[in-house]
């Protein structure tokens, strides 16, 4: 006796609360949402044909990674990226991000997902894309650290990282500078050399602080 094959399960759809989360992320670093912009419920539930529902839940996710800021009178606006904000999140960087790239090179850990990023922010063809590759580019260099909570607490400013860059690009165009500075960082976690990737990626950091805004984190 033969069985008709079983029924191939449908592709899962993304959430409307996920579609509106990265729409509306890519839309702040891009700048397409420009920064202390009101962000209306309402206004965004028509433009995506969605209820409210979504997009208070998405601007709620955002606000929680740094993009957006919610006030009980103003309601939700793109978080205005100066001088203060990317020297505070920047400091957080410099503070545990070489440390966590040590530990993952001195644990082996290979750097292929780093060196794909590269590429993608190589193919970018907007800010947007070229920003959230430039993270995953340094979450790959991080994550295997062996310390969950240092991971984590990388993770919370990596969104805004990718604002204060996306912010100062499109006042200064550095990315090529910055990409130059990601491969001899690569270089280097590949060697096996932890102390050297360490060292090159807090100049990193403290070089980009510095040349978007002068005055700020001294290496």
């Amino acid at each position: 006796m033969t069985f008709p094959p079983a029924p191939v399960p449908p592709i899962p759809i993304p959430s409307r609360t996920q579609y509106i989360l990265e729409a509306v992320r890519h839309r702040i670093l891009t700048g397409d949402l420009s920064p202390g912009r009101p962000l209306v419920e309402t206004e965004l539930a028509a433009q995506y044909g969605v209820s409210k529902t979504p997009v208070r839940e998405a601007l709620k996710t955002l606000a929680g990674s740094g993009l957006v800021v919610m006030s009980q009178y103003k309601g939700a606006t793109v978080r205005t990226v100066d001088a203060a904000m990317a020297r505070e999140v920047y400091d957080v960087r410099l503070l545990l991000e070489p440390e966590a790239v040590r530990r993952t090179v001195a644990a082996g850990a290979p750097p292929d997902e780093a060196a794909d990023a590269l590429v993608r922010a190589d193919t970018a063809t907007d800010t947007a894309q070229r920003s959230l590759a430039n993270r995953d580019f340094h979450r790959a260099l991080y994550q295997a650290c062996g310390n969950p909570l240092l991971v984590r607490m990388l993770d919370e400013v990596r969104d805004q990282a990718a604002l204060v860059a996306a912010a100062a690009w499109s006042a200064e165009p550095t990315w090529e500078r910055e990409a130059a500075e990601h491969r001899r960082i690569l270089r280097l976690a590949r060697a096996g050399d932890a102390e050297g990737a360490g060292r090159a990626l807090y100049d990193h950091i403290a070089r980009f602080v510095e040349r978007a805004f002068p005055g700020g984190t001294e290496a």
